[in-house]
């Protein structure tokens, strides 16, 4: 269940050769914000974000912050813009393993440990799996050991043909569900590395099953949200998804961090789960 040491850091997609203006307009036109909307919003006007954006006006280091504050950009990025305006990054990257990161594993390490026997897992900003609790790693019971070779990926271990997929019974719906997740993840971080890892995960093969099938697995009971049944020691198991991250991030890695939990959806998996604890 400790967290896992920190892999290299991952690298900005934005190019400093392009200058800040270019960068900063991609990010205004992904987010569909006007030139005098984000202005607004930045306390400027329309016509000095257009200076900025063509080149003809270099901004400051706090304009820059607080365009891509209102701009939702991501923290990463945010020092990737700072660099192509000449300034130095603002947020700092701490590995994982680092000693002032102490606090943060341990209450980390701590509240997934907290959810059992609930499934737990910490992972970063392309789904590798820093920690996970017990619960996890009763879900990856039979999961081939070439599969669990650190780093794991979230996103593997579940599509993965010889990973959970076979145990999913609504597997293309939870896929599509994934993929859709990944898909909002990139337009949000324009990550290559998450980028590869979606066009991977999403050339694997779907087994030959019955839509049918995925559809009536589900049940004729009312749902809250979108579960995932999986098949474990010969019982169908539901778990509904819920994803955490840290607010005010001050730090690249801590802003990159999700804790996702898998809660019970049903009678069934709440009164197995407890009876491999007791």
């Amino acid at each position: 269940m400790r967290i896992v040491p920190s892999r290299a850091a991952a690298v900005s997609s934005a190019s400093a050769e392009k200058g800040v203006g270019p960068l900063l307009r991609g990010w205004r036109e992904e987010r569909r914000v006007s030139q005098l909307e984000l202005a607004l919003r930045a306390g400027s006007s329309a016509r000095h974000v257009s200076f900025i954006e063509t080149g003809r006006s270099r901004p400051s280091e706090e304009m820059v912050l607080r365009l891509a504050e209102h701009l939702d950009v991501p923290v990463r990025e945010r020092n990737a813009l700072l660099l192509a305006a000449g300034y130095a990054p603002h947020y700092p990257e701490t590995p994982l393993d680092d000693p002032s990161m102490d606090a943060l594993r341990e209450g980390v390490e701590r509240l997934i440990q907290c959810y059992e026997p609930y499934p737990a897992l910490v992972v970063d900003a392309t789904y590798d799996v820093l920690a996970a609790n017990r619960g996890i790693a009763m879900l990856l019971d039979g999961v081939p050991e070439r599969l669990l070779v650190p780093p794991l990926n979230a996103m593997r271990l579940a599509l993965h043909p010889e990973g959970l997929a076979p145990r999913i019974r609504n597997l293309r719906t939870w896929r599509n569900h994934l993929l859709a997740q990944m898909e909002r993840q990139i337009a949000l971080r324009r990550s290559r590395p998450l980028r590869a890892l979606y066009e991977e995960v999403a050339a694997y093969p779907v087994p030959d099953r019955d839509a049918v099938e995925d559809d009536e697995s589900l049940g004729s009971a009312p749902r809250f949200a979108l579960p995932m049944r999986i098949e474990h020691d010969g019982r169908v198991l539901s778990f509904v998804s819920s994803i955490s991250t840290f607010n005010t991030p001050m730090d690249v890695t801590v802003a990159e961090l999700a804790i996702e939990t898998l809660l019970p959806a049903d009678p069934a998996t709440v009164k197995y789960l407890h009876s491999q604890y007791e």
